[in-house]
Order: structure tokens, then sequence, then C-alpha cells
């Protein structure tokens, strides 16, 4: 009964130690669980007993060979000022690996007393760094780190831990929360080009213009690349742009990370983990309250979207603006979301900065062990208000006067090492000096050469090269393509109906009917052997929601899958190709992220049906559309959105066209509706090839996938270019009197009905670039009739939807 007993009492701390853990540095009483209480336990684990039970029978790894020499050890790991939640865990191998690391306490080393100097070094410069600010700029927003300090030497660690494991790459993504400080000590940039930023909000041309033409964005929402020296070398450090919607960076960074790990140089792509860490700092409120959190965590595991393990750090002040916890979730902590996705989850009390330290190597190890997510919750507060504008204390007094009266994080560390002999108070004080001296130097620099003029930069926006991209491609090659693209391994058994559909694409390329699937695997394909890397992803894309791609072919007796255009002999790059979850918002931020990384590359994201798009729109409007102007940031990302009305009511039908080119101004996107196979042949081939990347939208069709009148020739993928504008070829241009423009899928409507033969002098063209509006070809199309009386525009959309 007894070691029953010991054992249960071992098992209570392992899965509720973190109750009774003394995590908020503002004193909080925890909470505790019964079942922590030995003296409760059937039968009482009295001393005695206690000292009867041997520690070999238990399976703990911390120090004492009976229990009561063990229990002291086990409350101080369990219920200290660092806690753990992995009893969740579905794995057996991970459970006992993490109980092992933790027990044992390996990841919890002693520092060296060099160390610790350094560690609060990096503390004095983190509150050094908002206290000059604070005194200098008063009143101005810098969503001060104070409360939560030891994030900047907890990054550190990740990246000293990160670069010794292979990485090279670190891409951090965070709201506004500490980035300044995130920015100056973590990426590395200059006190200098920060406090610029706040001498500028002084004028008014900061407020109202930029550089780049754009509209530039707040200091604490910029992207930021930087060097860090590590002891295994040099590793690039990328700070993500970010909006203010709270976690949306999330998928973005993801996707940022995929593309940095991953090698496009054949086949299917070769994802090496190693090569890239991503970093998540979130918030405590939008950690639970954000919905892409979820999405983006689903994420983790999917073989198209894993990053090998991303560290997740919760910034947790205690509060989310001025709402309290028990107003913001259900859950007891903020970080209870990643339970269900199977993370092992460590929270920190962030008054303790070497139990932060060690939590990181504890995440990290379990990172390079198993591959997977981990979650760190760092439990602090926020020294003062939302923003440095905010007066905390309307809506949370009590927690504000305890603020006041709590020593910062630096001052406690300093007065532990000055007790324990590590240095003297002169020393600690001077620690904190420096920084204090450093930042006074940079901004009695950076005002002497304030007045200096400035030189305005080039303009960010480009035009448009149009036609003239080259998007033909030889009638041999594409013959040679299409041959290999219907070849199979041998032993391959493919979907007898299907495989005779396939068929019958060797015959279309010699007397026409090449159908938007075939135009589009074709090219793709020459793509390939240009040395463009492809990934294109999205809801049952493989397939195509309506069957009409069939890149990836599923074998009738085993199950195994074969993707042709993997395998082509000329390749000179990789093509990606992926299944997303049902998910909009973090699979398109994804993809996004990987087209930012990767401009060499072509990243096609695809919604089952347009309307699906509107599930992102987050993503749409604070990055797609937004980017360009506020960060000079872009993408070739292509988005396919299936638009068209086909009887099935108003569910389904609209990709909400009108949206797109709402959003769409100084170039900052393209949006096209292509009506042919060779249509959409050209206009992929010319987002791959634009000398000047932008997102592409497009209209895709759901009807013209095997209209007949929609199919293309050969001739026309091998000779033809993408036509911005498309003429009517059978009007007679002096009869004409009424000009019917349209775009997309409505045009074979107007074209077909009965009473179109008898109506010579009415013409029906086709505006297939919508944004940037083709001007020149339009004024062409209009000047080439001459007796022209009316221009009417034509749409099957509602008159307060598409493009009218």
């Amino acid at each position: 009964g007894g070691v029953a007993a010991a054992m249960a009492l071992v098992k209570a701390h392992r899965m509720h130690g973190h109750l009774a853990a003394r995590l908020d540095p503002l004193g909080s009483e925890p909470l505790g669980d019964p079942a922590l209480d030995e003296t409760r336990l059937i039968p009482p684990l009295t001393p005695e007993l206690q000292e009867r039970i041997p520690t070999s029978l238990l399976r703990v790894h911390v120090p004492g060979e009976t229990l009561r020499e063990a229990l002291p050890a086990l409350r101080e790991v369990y219920c200290g000022t660092i806690a753990y939640e992995i009893e969740h865990l579905s794995d057996h191998a991970e459970r006992v690996w993490l109980r092992e690391a933790i027990e044992s306490g390996r990841h919890r080393t002693p520092l060296s007393k060099e160390d610790r100097v350094r560690l609060l070094e990096r503390m004095a410069r983190a509150e050094g760094f908002e206290q000059y600010l604070r005194r200098s700029f008063l009143g101005q927003k810098q969503f001060s780190l104070e409360g939560l300090d030891a994030m900047v030497p907890m990054l550190d660690e990740s990246i000293e831990l990160a670069a010794a494991s292979g990485a090279h790459e670190i891409v951090i993504g965070m709201a506004h929360r500490g980035r300044l400080n995130v920015l100056a000590h973590t990426v590395g940039r200059s006190y200098a080009s920060i406090l610029r930023e706040f001498e500028g909000e002084r004028t008014i041309h900061a407020v109202v213009e930029s550089d780049e033409g754009g509209t530039g964005d707040v200091k604490y929402h910029l992207s930021a690349v930087g060097i860090r020296h590590t002891g295994a070398g040099d590793v690039t450090v990328t700070l993500a742009p970010n909006p203010s919607h709270l976690e949306a960076v999330d998928p973005v960074v993801l996707g940022w990370t995929r593309a940095e790990q991953t090698d496009r140089s054949s086949g299917a792509g070769i994802h090496d983990p190693s090569v890239a860490l991503p970093i998540l700092i979130h918030g405590d409120a939008s950690f639970a309250g954000q919905g892409v959190v979820a999405e983006t965590l689903n994420l983790s595991s999917l073989d198209g979207y894993t990053t090998g393990g991303t560290l997740h750090l919760i910034a947790n002040n205690q509060v989310g603006f001025t709402t309290t916890p028990s107003e913001g979730r259900s859950t007891r902590y903020s970080s209870d979301l990643a339970k269900g996705f199977d993370i092992p989850i460590v929270h920190v009390n962030a008054d303790d900065p070497e139990a932060a330290i060690s939590a990181i190597r504890l995440a990290l190890a379990y990172r390079q062990e198993f591959g997977h997510d981990v979650v760190v919750d760092l439990v602090g507060y926020r020294r003062f208000g939302h923003n440095e504008q905010d007066e905390a204390a309307y809506t949370q007094p009590l927690m504000v006067a305890q603020i006041a009266e709590q020593p910062t994080a630096r001052e406690q560390y300093a007065a532990r090492l000055v007790e324990e002999g590590v240095l003297t108070a002169e020393e600690a004080a001077a620690v904190f000096e420096e920084t204090q001296a450093k930042l006074r130097a940079a901004h009695e620099r950076l005002k002497a050469s304030i007045a200096e003029p400035r030189v305005p930069k080039e303009n960010i926006t480009s035009a448009d090269t149009g036609e003239a991209v080259v998007t033909a491609v030889p009638a041999e090659r594409l013959e040679t393509l299409n041959e290999q693209l219907l070849q199979l391994p041998d032993d391959f058994e493919a979907n007898a109906k299907l495989l005779s559909q396939l068929e019958r694409r060797r015959e279309t390329l010699r007397s026409g009917g090449i159908d938007w699937g075939q135009a589009e695997s074709l090219a793709l394909a020459s793509l390939l052997t240009e040395g463009i890397p492809v990934r294109l992803s999205g809801q049952d894309t493989e397939r195509g929601t309506f069957s009409h791609r069939h890149a990836v072919l599923h074998d009738q007796r085993t199950g195994e899958t074969y993707a042709p255009i993997q395998h082509l002999a000329d390749a000179g790059a990789s093509f990606e190709i992926y299944n997303s979850p049902l998910s909009e918002f973090a699979c398109l931020g994804f993809e996004y992220g990987y087209a930012v990384a990767a401009p060499d590359s072509l990243v096609l994201w695809e919604a089952q049906f347009g309307d699906f798009v509107n599930g992102a729109q987050i993503v749409v409007d604070q990055f797609l559309v937004a980017g360009l102007s506020k960060w000079g940031q872009t993408s070739r990302l292509t988005l396919l959105l299936p638009h068209g009305y086909e009887g099935n009511g108003p569910e389904h039908s609209s990709a909400r066209l009108e949206r797109f080119l709402q959003l769409a101004a100084q170039e900052n996107i393209r949006i096209a509706n292509p009506t042919t196979a060779a249509q959409y042949f050209h206009l992929v081939r010319r987002q791959a090839l634009e000398t000047s990347g932008r997102q592409l939208i497009v209209m895709t069709p759901k009807g013209l996938l095997r209209l007949k009148q929609a199919a293309s020739t050969l001739a026309e993928l091998a000779e033809g270019s993408f036509q911005q504008v498309i003429d009517d070829a059978d009007a007679d241009h002096e009869r004409v009197r009424r000009l019917v423009l349209c775009s997309g899928k409505v045009y074979y409507d107007i074209v077909g009905h009965e009473a179109r033969a008898a109506s010579q002098s009415v013409a029906v063209a086709r505006l297939e670039q919508l944004y940037p509006f083709p001007v020149d070809a339009a004024v062409r199309l209009v000047s080439a009739y001459s007796h022209l009386e009316q221009v009417v525009w034509a749409q099957e959309e509602p008159q307060n939807m598409g493009a009218y």
C-alpha cells in the first residue's frame, strides 16, 4: 500500500505540480491540489513510511535513496519557479524522455560566474533600454517589455542552441510588446536607428509620408534582419513584419521558415528542419483568443507544413489590454490550447532569469530529439499600461499598485548575485549605467546629424512589363513534356477510368482541345525545366476540387501515390504539391511567408471554392495588398479562386472579385479572369517570369474547365502570349455600333445566346486582365470600331458585386 501511495504521489507531482508552482512574480498564492499532500493518501505517507520506500521502485530521477530524501527535490522540480505540463502527451517515449530530462535537472545545470554576470548584463540592457526611451520620449508608444525582461536572454539562448544544432537562420514573429527591445538586442539594430524613429515622430513628415512612396508603418511593426555571432558561427536573424492583428504573423513565419529549410533544386524538394528555427512570441490573451493560433498549431505535424518544431514563447502579462484572464479565456492557462495538439508546455516565473534560461534549454533539447513544437509560458506582468499613453490604474488598480512596489527582475537578480558574492553592488550598478551611457552617446550623435537633408529613395513600385515577357514554349518541348507527364512506373496501377481520360491528352496536343488541367500541367512543367521551383497547395489541390488536375495519382492496389511532374527528365527545380487542411487564414498566411522567403519560386494557393478566401481576409488585407506599401515587401504568390455563377445559388459562386479590385492600387497586386486554357497557360508563366514580383489573383473557372470553346491548341501555347484584352474575332468592325465588354465565363453565355447571330451590330470583347487596368490595350480595342456609339459592361454578378 505504501509503494502504491508513493507512486500516486509521484504521478500527482508530474501531473499537477504546476498548480502549486510559484509562477507569479507578483506573488499570488498557487492554487495547489489535494493530490500533492502526502498526508491525504491511503495510507498516509508519514515520514517514517517515506523512509522505508526506496526510490528505485518509483522510477524517479531526482537525487535520494528513499522517498523521504527525494520528495523535497521532487517538489522543487515540479513546484518551484518553473513548472511543466507533459502528461497529456500521447507518445509514451516523449513522456518518459521529458520526465527524465526534467527530474535529472540536466537542463538546469548551474551557470558559471561569467554566464551569470553576462545574464545580468542582458537583463540590464533590456530594462535600461526601455527606461531611457520612456524618459527621453514622454508619451510616445514603445510597448515596453518591462515585467518580461527575461525574454531577451531567452532569445539569446535559443539562438545559441539552434546554431549549435546546425541552424543558420532564425525567423521570429511577434507583436508589439517588447518588439523594440528585440530589434535592438536580438536582431542587432543599432540604438541610433531606433532612436531616429522616435525623433522622427516629432516631425509631420514622418507621419504622413514614406521614403519608399508608400504609407510606411509604425516602428513596432517593421521587419529587420541581422547577423548574430554565436559559438557555432554566424546566424541570420529575421524579425518578420507584422500588422496590428495579433497572431496574424504566426503562419507567415512558419511558411517563411519552411522556405528557408527547403532545398528546391529537384524532385519534390528536400526538407531539412535543422537549417532554420522559427520562434513565435505570443501574447497571453491573443494565444487563447485568436483562432489563427489553433489553425497554425494544426500545421505543426503536417508533411507540407511542418518546420521540425516551432518554439512558442508566450509573453504572459496576465492581462490583455484591460481584459483580465477570467474575461479572456475559459481555461486556467493561456497556453492550454496547445494541449490539444500534443505539445509540451513549460511555465516559468519571469523574475527568475536562470529558470527562464533552463526552460529554453529543455524546449530546444525536446525539439532536437523529437522535431515537435514546444510552448514556454513566460509568466510576468506589464509594468505600465498597454502603451505609454495608457493609464492601467483605471481598470487594474490593485495590480498596478502591486507592480509599483515590485523591484524589477534586474534589481532582484543583481541583489541575488551581490548576496552570493558573484559581484559587488557597485559592479552591479555599473552594468546598468553602461547601457544608459551607450544610449545617451548614440542619442547625442543622432541629434547632431538629424538636421542633415535626407536623400529620397527610389519609388518601390515598378511598371508592369505586360506582354514584354515571352511566355510561349516551343511545340517540340511541350510535346516532350506532355509525354513525360503521362509516364507512370511499370508496376503502378492507376485508376482505369482516370487513365483513359489522361491518355486523351496525347490526342489533344495534335488535334486541339487542350483543356485547363492540361494547360496548367504544361505551364508548370515548362517552368521546372527552366529552373523555377513551384509550390502548389490548397484544399483538395492534388486532384482539384472539380477533378481537373490529377497531379498526384493513387495506386489502386497499394494506395501509394505518384506525381509524374516530380520526375521530369529535364527539371532543374522542385515541384511541391500538398493538400492543405480545411483552413484558409493559416494556410494562405503560410504560403505568403513561403513566397516572400523564396522569391525565385512560383507559389500558388488554391481555394476549394473562391468564396472560401474570405476566411483569410486578414491575410489579404494586412499582407498581400498592403505589404508593399507598408514594408516594401511583395511576392509572386498566386491565388487560384474558382469563380462563376453556375446556377447553384449564391454560395460557392463568387470569389469576391470586387473586394480585390477595391484593394488594388499603385500596382500592389495583379488580377486576372482568363477565359481560355491558353490564356491561363501564358498567365501562369508570365507570373513566374515577370521581373517585378506581385501577388496575382486569378478568378479560375468551374464550367470552363472542360468547355470545348474554352479549350486551346498547341499553336496557341507555342506561339501566343497572354492577351490583356481579347477582341471579337467574328465582328465586322465597320458595322458594329455597340461594344459589349465582359470578363470571365459570362462571355460564353453571351456569345452562346440564340439571339447572338442576329446581332451583327454588336461586338463582344473580353477583359482578361482587370488590374493593372490595360489602358493601352483597351484604347486600341475601342479605337478599332470607327462607328461605335455605345460601350456596355456586362457581368453575371449582382450590381453590388463583380467588376462593375
